[in-house]
């Protein structure tokens, strides 16, 4: 058996939770492999609505089992918050939710720095929600980070001296703050974390692997979020490309399967840095509107644009993408025009190559589609689709080069329709 990684290929809010929540159904073990409790997947199903932000999206699917990978950094306290939320929802979580203990550990006075980091930038501020995740992966790759297996062997001493380094850097930018409260809830949280199964998670996947069990690999973020890949410096601090599934399990790259890209039928990015389509009109508000483009997590207001097939065809090439999952379709269904992104304006010159770096100064070429101006959220297969939607897959299919699998046409597990069955 291999792994099949699902992952986003925009700014992220692509949709994930929902898509995983689908595809469940085929594996037997669903895991996240890189990412923090920023990102949060929303999933909506029997007329309810869930939020989740660090743990896998299969912990609704009865029997199968769910993984938090060592490339995901992980804080207790916001951990415990969720997993009290689902579990007073009647979902069992200590018998189907493992944790890896190389999963590095966020740590109170992280969220500190985090917020100082980003008062000393000023104007230059990333954007970040201020969770303690770039500081997190810092000291992961400075080797100097607390682990979720330090909880259990000589923890008290590893937390004090990680602390010592924090304090004196938040000292060193003049920042005051108070973590005496937050300090006692995160250890009540850590007490709560260390009645879970913690795992060498890297020996447990593969041991899945050679017993024949399928495994689907959750992405956080997008590809254009990647820390290597992405619209540095505006990005995230973990690799969200395919590659960042091997290193955020231990999976060889021989044991990847198929590569779910999901994408947006138009385009959204939080925060801040370049975003060439963005609208700052009516249809740009419309599509926020429509979109119900507001963070799960923080509740911010989402940019909206076109599609960018630029950097969408940059990101079906990192991640090596074997099947398009298209989001959002619906959200266009009342226009008269839809416009695709394919080329950039650099100066004068176009460019169809994602560059080295994008600023504002970039413009967006447009080709311009005719919209389907169809209720598309009742439709039950493909053989519904008005002709002018067909022709916006067939055209998207024809850029990126890989066939668009599914179409999600509402939030609704059920508003998800599967193309080329006969495969």
């Amino acid at each position: 058996m291999k792994v099949d990684v699902l992952l986003g290929l925009q700014w992220g809010d692509e949709g994930k939770g929902k898509v995983v929540d689908v595809l469940t159904p085929r594996y037997d073990v669903v895991t996240r492999f890189q990412g923090g409790p920023n990102a949060g997947h929303t999933l909506e199903f029997n007329g309810e609505k869930y939020v989740l932000r660090s743990i896998p999206s299969g912990i609704f699917q009865g029997g199968k089992v769910n993984i938090i990978g060592n490339g995901v950094v992980l804080d207790p306290l916001l951990f415990k918050q969720e997993a009290e939320a689902l579990a007073a929802s009647g979902h069992n979580l200590k018998e189907r939710l493992y944790i890896s203990k190389k999963a590095h550990l966020i740590l109170p006075t992280h969220r500190m720095l985090d917020a100082a980091y980003e008062a000393a930038k000023g104007a230059g501020k990333i954007g970040t929600t201020g969770k303690g995740i770039g500081p997190t992966y810092t000291d992961k790759v400075s080797r100097n980070g607390v682990r979720v297996g330090d909880v259990l062997h000589n923890f008290q001493e590893k937390y004090t001296a990680a602390k010592a380094k924090h304090d004196a850097i938040l000292r060193s930018l003049n920042y005051e703050y108070n973590i005496t409260d937050l300090e006692k809830e995160w250890f009540d949280a850590v007490e709560y974390l260390k009645s879970f199964t913690l795992i060498d998670s890297e020996h447990v996947i593969n041991n899945y692997l050679i017993e024949g069990k399928s495994v689907l690999a959750e992405g956080a973020q997008g590809t254009m979020l990647d820390i290597d890949f992405g619209s540095y410096p505006f990005v995230t601090s973990s690799n969200t490309i395919c590659a960042g599934a091997c290193t955020g399990m231990g999976v060889a790259p021989g044991n990847i399967g198929e590569v779910y890209g999901i994408f947006k039928a138009y385009c959204t990015r939080v925060g801040s840095g370049p975003f060439p389509t963005e609208l700052f009109d009516e249809t740009g508000e419309e599509l926020c509107v429509k979109g119900h483009e507001f963070g799960s997590v923080t509740g911010r207001k989402r940019r909206c644009g076109w599609i960018d097939l630029v950097a969408l065809k940059y990101a079906v090439m990192i991640n090596g993408v074997t099947k398009l999952i298209m989001m959002k379709s619906d959200v266009m269904d009342e226009f008269e025009t839809i416009k695709a992104c394919v080329a950039y304006d650099m100066n004068g010159e176009e460019v169809t190559g994602f560059p080295f770096e994008i600023d504002d100064t970039v413009k967006p070429v447009y080709v311009e589609l005719p919209g389907w101006k169809t209720d598309m959220t009742k439709m039950q297969s493909e053989d519904e689709f008005p002709e002018e939607f067909n022709a916006y897959l067939s055209f998207l299919e024809d850029e990126l080069g890989v066939p668009i699998k599914i179409v999600s046409v509402g939030p609704d597990r059920d508003q998800t329709i599967e193309r080329y069955t006969e495969d």
